[in-house]
């Protein structure tokens, strides 16, 4: 075992584990899950399980005073259009699909940012809609859908009780 000089004196190094410059990008991810063992779960992930891949970001607009339709816009660019899945379930829109990552065979990546891969996201909308009348385009690499705010029943309906056959009302016995 070699030994490093410093200010406090010798401090046992050993140079075993010190990765060549080839391993050192390999060795980031075994770092960031040594930290997240001695942290925990910081940053809103488990320490077991690695959170990957693309997730498309959206913002939600109700259009209108009061509200006449729900415009949602999800950033989806380097995504095939005609690979996305919508779908209305009740108040919940369900965006679906997958990016590819480029083809770069035969390279060594210095850095990685771009997320790739099958991405859902599940929508609140926070309303009532008219699935039947909903609208999506495609833009620059915007999503853009747009879903009718269902009216409320401008006129009220009444509802009639009526009395349950086999059931007696009154009597005490």
């Amino acid at each position: 075992m070699s030994t490093v000089s410093c200010d406090r004196g010798s401090i046992p190094f050993n140079l075993s584990v010190v990765p060549s410059e080839k391993d050192l990008f390999a060795n980031f991810e075994r770092m960031r899950r040594e930290i997240d063992e001695l942290f925990g779960d910081v940053f809103g992930r488990s320490a077991l399980v690695r959170q990957s891949g693309f997730v498309p970001h959206v913002d939600v607009a109700y259009m209108g005073d009061p509200p006449t339709s729900v415009v949602i816009q999800a950033e989806l660019a380097g995504v095939d259009p005609s690979r996305v899945a919508l779908e209305i379930r009740g108040r919940r829109l369900v965006i679906a699909g997958e990016r590819h990552g480029s083809d770069a065979t035969g390279c060594f990546y210095q850095q990685v940012e771009i997320e790739h891969g099958p991405f859902r996201r599940e929508i609140e909308l926070g309303t009532e809609v008219d699935a039947a009348r909903a609208r999506a385009t495609y833009d620059n690499g915007i999503l853009r859908v747009e879903v009718p705010v269902v009216s409320p029943d401008e006129h009220p309906r009444s509802i009639p009780v009526r009395k349950a056959i086999g059931q007696r009302t009154g009597d005490q016995t």
